[in-house]
């Protein structure tokens, strides 16, 4: 009965690793499981049925882990749960947007510095050049670059 006891605990502490090696990163409960029920393991050998039965525990703790990990890692369980699919689009927001410096428009939202603006009936994302730019300012386009445009108060209004 001591010796299925043990058996179980090395078998859970095992399990417990191999969920905190694989699946969960970092320190976390299954971690520190696994190393606790490793333990028990080894403890209950040594206490409940010897000294020898405690050293085969301690050998055994070990040649478990490692090729519990081994199988684990040879069996490539790894690639199997990962995402093999590429991204082959881009995000253009301003795609098939004409905007040019000088253009003006309104905020849509605060510009704190960043922000939506409304540029000739399209909304996009813009950087002010001058700090912060309350909602419904006019405001002029001073560059336009990749994924938004920069913008400055309209002082003329």
């Amino acid at each position: 009965m001591e010796i299925g006891i043990v058996i179980l605990l090395l078998v859970i502490g095992v399990l417990l690793l191999l969920v905190e090696f694989f699946l969960i990163p970092g320190i976390s409960i299954a971690g520190i499981g696994g190393i606790v029920f490793l333990a028990g393991s080894v403890v209950y050998a040594y206490t409940e049925i010897g000294a020898q039965a405690g050293h085969l525990t301690v050998f055994g703790a070990i040649v478990i882990v490692a090729l519990a990990v081994w199988i684990f890692l040879k069996a490539k369980t790894l690639e199997k749960m990962a995402l093999k699919t590429e991204v082959e689009s881009k995000n253009d927001p301003l795609e098939g947007i004409h905007v040019q410096p000088g253009d003006t428009g309104t905020t849509v939202s605060r510009l704190a510095p960043m922000g939506k603006v409304k540029i000739n009936g399209h909304v996009m994302e813009a950087k002010s050049m001058e700090g912060f730019i309350d909602e419904g300012s006019e405001v002029v386009v001073r560059q336009v670059q990749l994924t938004n445009v920069l913008v400055e108060r309209n002082h003329i209004v």
